[in-house]
């Protein structure tokens, strides 16, 4: 059992360009496997983003940390275990009509098991010069690139960035880079069962 002191309690009270006191809904994670000149993504079957192309993930879950949110959710949508997985990015949106995301996206580049469609996604492996930006979210063809790069080693892997997104019913309107460089959360830190209105 999860002992108080070792879990993430408190959302973050987040400023960003366009609310000075932004608190996500939702938390999320994504997972880009890369091997060599291609990229593993998904169609999304069901749920949050259903018919889109994207990266494994999903929603973060009580008693486990980021990067098991990563691993779990990869497995559940692609039938692949994914280990080694590196924090590339944290991902802010601000919506203005719809819930608020907070999003963490990973890159790896070893996996185990075999390619399967799930009831949630159908997996493909998609060349990098190739990759479907008009069939994904809006803001994937801005951030997706920077992450790629780092992954193949075309950039020096540095640490996370995080960026700001403003929304508005899921039509992109803005974006920037965060003033806050550092995540709002540890990806190794277990989530807590009940948010605590305690500081």
């Amino acid at each position: 059992m999860l002992t108080e002191p070792s879990v993430a309690t408190v959302l973050p009270v987040i400023q960003t360009p366009w609310q000075n006191q932004w608190q996500p809904e939702l938390i999320g994670t994504l997972v880009f496997l890369v091997d060599n000149e291609r990229v593993l993504l998904i169609e999304k079957l069901t749920g949050h983003g259903q018919g889109k192309i994207n990266g494994p993930g999903g929603k973060w879950e009580a008693g486990e940390s980021l990067l098991e949110c990563a691993r779990r959710e990869t497995l559940e949508e692609t039938g692949l275990m994914v280990d080694q997985l590196t924090c590339a990015a944290e991902l802010r949106f601000v919506e203005q009509a719809g819930p608020q995301w907070l999003g963490y996206v990973f890159v790896a580049d070893h996996c185990a098991g075999e390619l399967t469609q799930t009831r949630e996604a159908k997996p493909f492996w998609c060349e990098m010069n190739a990759i479907p930006y008009p069939s994904m979210w809006a803001d994937d063809a801005i951030w997706l690139p920077r992450v790629l790069e780092q992954a193949r080693g075309q950039t020096p892997f540095a640490a996370p960035f995080v960026q700001d997104f403003l929304f508005n019913d899921g039509e992109l309107l803005a974006f920037e880079p965060a003033k806050q460089a550092e995540l709002s959360f540890s990806v190794t830190q277990p989530r807590a069962a009940q948010p605590s209105s305690r500081a």
